[in-house]
């Protein structure tokens, strides 16, 4: 009995060929190389410097293809663009990481609730939306980073809301994520943000806000 595979049988490569023949060029590559030092030939740098104007654009252009909004400020202009942007979701309570500092806000319209860690998963999902700063911006992925340090607050605050307001600094916003990596510690909880949470099933029907907020909007300062 012939075990030959019904896709071989006209002679023509086939997917699976194509995948062993990229592994054992990438083990090829390896060999004569110790442990750990293997070649790297990916881009660890971008063509543009961390926070030029080239790299902004970039990050809004694929920030904007995720669905999300950009708005762009100086930062003496941060207290009335948040506040535009909590006005137009109708958002009354907000939560906000323990070191955010949000004075600015408390006088206004909006109830401004502080994460201590001790608000509970019921807690968190009563507020209308989360304000966070971030950790680092990707420009080429359109990603913002968060590290759990004391403007970003547990996962937690920042997954449960309906809604995400997020402060990037233009220095904040590299090109590649090589150099998004560089800037991270990989013992601190990460969370990657590429736009709202959204999924697709089977049929490709896109549900948005299964695993984190279904709204996320960018206040890129600088």
């Amino acid at each position: 009995m012939s075990s030959t595979d019904p896709q071989d049988a006209g002679g023509g490569s086939t997917a699976r060929d194509e995948v062993l023949a990229t592994i054992r060029a990438a083990l090829e590559a390896t060999k004569g190389h110790e442990p750990g030092q293997a070649p790297r030939e990916y881009r660890s740098t971008g063509e543009h410097a961390p926070g030029s104007e080239a790299v902004l654009e970039l990050f809004v252009e694929r920030v904007e293809d995720y669905k999300a909004t950009v708005l762009r400020c100086d930062p003496d202009a941060i207290p009335e663009t948040v506040s535009d942007v909590l006005a137009q979701w109708g958002a009354s309570h907000v939560v906000v990481p323990p070191d955010f500092g949000v004075e600015w806000l408390s006088s206004g319209q909006v109830r401004i609730t502080t994460d201590d860690g001790s608000l509970t998963p019921e807690d968190v999902d009563a507020v209308d939306a989360v304000l966070t700063g971030c950790a680092v911006g990707i420009a080429e992925t359109g990603t913002v980073v968060l590290d759990g340090s004391g403007d970003q607050g547990r996962r937690m605050i920042s997954l449960v809301p309906d809604r995400h307001l997020v402060l990037v600094h233009a220095d904040q916003v590299v090109q590649t994520v090589p150099e998004a990596v560089a800037r991270l510690d990989g013992t601190r909880p990460l969370t990657w943000i590429s736009g709202p949470s959204a999924t697709s099933d089977i049929e490709l029907d896109r549900v948005e806000g299964v695993h984190g907020p279904r709204t996320l909007a960018v206040v890129l300062v600088g």
